[in-house]
């Protein structure tokens, strides 16, 4: 999520909420053109996403977001590193 009509860098915008989620101790990855949150619920995801909004809102007169949600109720957390290692197994990098 990042305000379109601030220039061509939007990292001052990212960080902010890239900072928000770190702080709001759920399980996240950053990557060169995301951030990966693991929640409990779709409703604390929401939530999150529009905490981030708020953080962003004010910066320009349109926001752009992606948001998608991949929601397993019969998997346990820690999918991010589940996913991370079963690809890197699969593909011979076991550490």
């Amino acid at each position: 999520m990042f305000p379109t009509d601030c220039g061509s860098s939007v990292s001052p915008y990212v960080s902010r909420i890239v900072k928000m989620v770190a702080e709001s101790g759920y399980d996240y990855r950053l990557t060169p053109m995301a951030t990966i949150v693991e929640t409990a619920t779709l409703q604390e995801s929401l939530n999150l996403v529009d905490k981030a909004y708020a953080l962003v809102a004010d910066a320009g007169n349109r926001v752009y977001c992606t948001a998608t949600f991949d929601i397993q109720t019969n998997k346990p957390m820690g999918r991010i590193t589940g996913k991370i290692a079963s690809i890197e197994e699969k593909i011979g990098k076991v550490k």
